[in-house]
């Protein structure tokens, strides 16, 4: 699917506020602020094994919740149902260049597909 640090990202843009604070303010500093384990752990007071345990107990807690609840793979499929029909539509613009009416609808439909993804 994703390699293992985008998918954590991505699970973690998903189900992040349902961990714990701790876990929370573990994942922000180590994957957005790309701190180490001994920095987190000073940042903590805890050891560097403390911050592992608590960033790899995040970790499985988001894949639990993806298990459970398969948001990010809905989205997964989702977002390749979607451009699968924009790609048709651009097909069907080409094809039918000599019909300004259609095309107007079509590029329409396509502005709709557009703002789902803002």
């Amino acid at each position: 699917m994703f390699d293992k640090i985008a998918e954590v990202s991505l699970l973690y843009d998903f189900y992040g506020q349902l961990l714990t604070a701790r876990q929370r303010d573990a994942m922000q500093l180590y994957h957005e602020e790309n701190l180490s384990l001994s920095e987190i752990a000073h940042e903590f007071s805890i050891s560097r094994q403390g911050v592992h345990d608590a960033l790899k107990n995040a970790e499985k807690a988001l894949f639990e919740y993806e298990q459970k609840l398969g948001l990010v793979g809905k989205f997964a499929k989702t977002r390749s149902a979607v451009l699968q029909i924009d790609n048709k539509l651009n097909v069907l613009i080409k094809e039918n260049n000599e019909n300004q009416d259609l095309i107007n609808k079509l590029e329409d439909i396509k502005g709709i597909i557009d703002r789902l993804e803002e």
